[in-house]
């Protein structure tokens, strides 16, 4: 690849984030969670797909489970360091309330920066993926280059 077109103030021309993908041991275990516990809503998935699945929308972001029924997950402690999705709320202590409620582990984690306080729980899914909630909006974007951020 030619590096050299690429500049710093030139990325590719994209305008939002428009889904992620999980791999997952049941698809019927993965959608219950994402419906019950984050609010998503199971929408229509191209019938062409000649594999299980499903696709989930909320939050202006879909979310693409393939199931795969051969992977293993090793069960693992939960991480705040560990790659994950995040999602920012309203209210941590209603958030940690229901997570009590429906007898999901988790663990907190605390971020300060300029007397701006961010709580945040992290917990997995049904595969092992790691979740954040947050209320992330606390703690400003300030960008670090001139380049504009497309908001």
């Amino acid at each position: 690849m030619d590096t050299s077109v690429i500049t710093k103030c030139s990325p590719l021309p994209l305008f939002s984030l428009n889904h992620i993908s999980f791999l997952c041991k049941s698809v019927k275990d993965s959608v219950k969670f994402y419906e019950e516990v984050l609010g998503f809503l199971l929408i229509k998935r191209p019938s062409s797909f000649d594999f299980d699945g499903a696709w989930l929308f909320n939050y202006g972001i879909g979310i693409h489970l393939l199931e795969e029924v051969d992977i293993e997950r090793e069960s693992r402690p939960i991480r705040p360091k560990d790659n994950h999705i995040s999602f920012q709320c309203m209210d941590t202590g209603l958030v940690k309330l229901r997570l009590e409620e429906m007898g999901i582990k988790y663990v907190t984690a605390v971020v300060e920066d300029r007397g701006n306080k961010v709580d945040q729980m992290f917990f997995h899914d049904p595969d092992g993926y790691t979740i954040e909630i947050c209320n992330c909006e606390n703690i400003p974007i300030l960008p670090m280059s001139s380049c504009p951020i497309r908001v």
